[in-house]
């Protein structure tokens, strides 16, 4: 196992300088000059460093006909330095309602899309606190989602509501209130979603209670147990259906949960479950065991392409193979499986499991994880096959930009 690991990641280092496909989601533009806004959002400040994320508790209510949100976050941090000020992040379309610490409203200044809070008194290195951010208003809309972030507000074939929220790269603040730096994972967190009744929510992790409320809605509750970065988080709000299985993997049984929407039910079937337990065998021998078996595996079906959700993988590829029907590499290779199921999956293993600081840094999440397709079809239709993908995916590459973005 240690050789077999060692060869992939050796010549996964020398590939990736080649190997970037346009499949990055909202990496953004080659930029020469950076805002105020970005480097207050880019940069890591005594502000931002003088607390560590333990713990989220995520609730938002949709109002999915005017396109509005309105909920809180609190925060439970351990304090890395002694401090009286701190700063998180929300995109200032969003209004802050309140924040309130200790039962108390906190005054608070905002800049472009930092918020800057000030405490009565001095909150001491290593003690553990909390506060909680009260938020409204009309999120931005994402108009080609996965590429831009955003929320993505449209409706299934049957003219149902369909909501998914989608923010690689822009940034988790641009829909709710967070430390928005990929440096520092909070270590577990609760995302309870409210929706309108009859749609349901499916979230990161696993689902711990659905109440039904007393205003026409009906709150989801999801717990993810690992450490996972802010981007990852999601709402996905549909007329979905679930159906569910279990994986015999190398740290024993894995749950498999499926939530298509409900006229798909019979193409997810037939789909994902030919994909997925294929991509989880051959990713668990090339990498080890899937790193979150607490939170278990999902496929949840979104009106975008696709996403590496932590522990709720985002799914839009049409129940096709390839890359919604095309051959990426030219070969015929890439015909032989769905794209979005192994490539946005293989980011559990690079991405999720192991996550930039910086995304400047993001080449760590893609190039390694273009190589896990390489190393799918190694697994099942041999070495050949994998380096003929490699070679059919070469012309796709650019070369217009460097595979290291700007740092702050």
């Amino acid at each position: 196992m240690l050789n077999r690991r060692l060869h992939t990641y050796l010549f996964t280092a020398l590939l990736v300088c080649i190997y970037i496909l346009p499949a990055q989601a909202q990496l953004g533009a080659k930029r020469e000059t950076f805002t105020r806004a970005d480097s207050l959002r880019g940069s890591l400040t005594p502000l931002r460093t003088c607390y560590d994320i333990n713990y989220y508790h995520l609730d938002v209510k949709f109002n999915i006909d005017q396109k509005f949100i309105s909920g809180s976050n609190l925060f439970k941090f351990t304090a890395t330095q002694d401090f009286t000020k701190l700063q998180f992040d929300l995109f200032a379309n969003l209004k802050v309602d309140k924040v309130v610490y200790k039962g108390q409203e906190l005054p608070y200044t905002r800049e472009f899309n930092a918020v800057f809070v000030t405490f009565p008194k001095a909150i001491t290195k290593g003690s553990v606190d909390e506060f909680t951010v009260f938020y409204s208003g009309n999120p931005t809309v994402a108009k080609r989602a996965p590429w831009d972030g955003g929320i993505v507000f449209t409706t299934d074939s049957l003219g149902k509501p369909w909501v998914a929220t989608a923010c690689q790269g822009i940034g988790a603040s641009i829909w709710w209130p967070t430390k928005d730096h990929q440096y520092d994972e909070v270590d577990s967190a609760l995302i309870s979603i409210s929706v309108p009744n009859g749609l349901k929510d499916v979230s990161n992790g696993r689902l711990r209670k659905v109440t039904k409320l007393k205003d026409g809605y009906t709150r989801f509750d999801w717990f993810v147990a690992n450490p996972i970065n802010n981007y990852d988080i999601e709402a996905n709000i549909g007329d979905y259906v679930h159906y569910d299985g279990t994986y015999a993997g190398e740290k024993g049984k894995l749950t498999m949960d499926f939530w298509p929407l409900s006229y798909n039910i019979n193409k997810a079937k037939k789909q994902w479950d030919e994909n997925a337990p294929k991509m989880l065998k051959a990713f668990e021998h090339w990498f080890g065991p899937y790193p979150f078996y607490e939170d278990g595996y999902k496929l949840v079906e979104t009106p975008h392409l696709g996403m590496e959700h932590q522990s709720g993988t985002a799914y839009g590829n049409h129940y096709k193979n390839g890359y919604l029907g095309r051959d990426l590499s030219g070969t015929g290779w890439g015909l032989k499986w769905d794209f979005i199921v192994v490539h946005e999956s293989g980011h559990e293993w690079f991405g999720n499991n192991i996550t930039s600081k910086d995304v400047a840094d993001m080449w760590i999440h893609e190039s390694f994880t273009n190589y896990s397709e390489s190393l799918f079809i190694e697994q099942y239709w041999g070495k050949q096959a994998g380096q003929e993908y490699v070679h059919g995916t070469r012309m796709a590459i650019q070369n217009d930009r460097p595979i290291v973005g700007p740092t702050a």
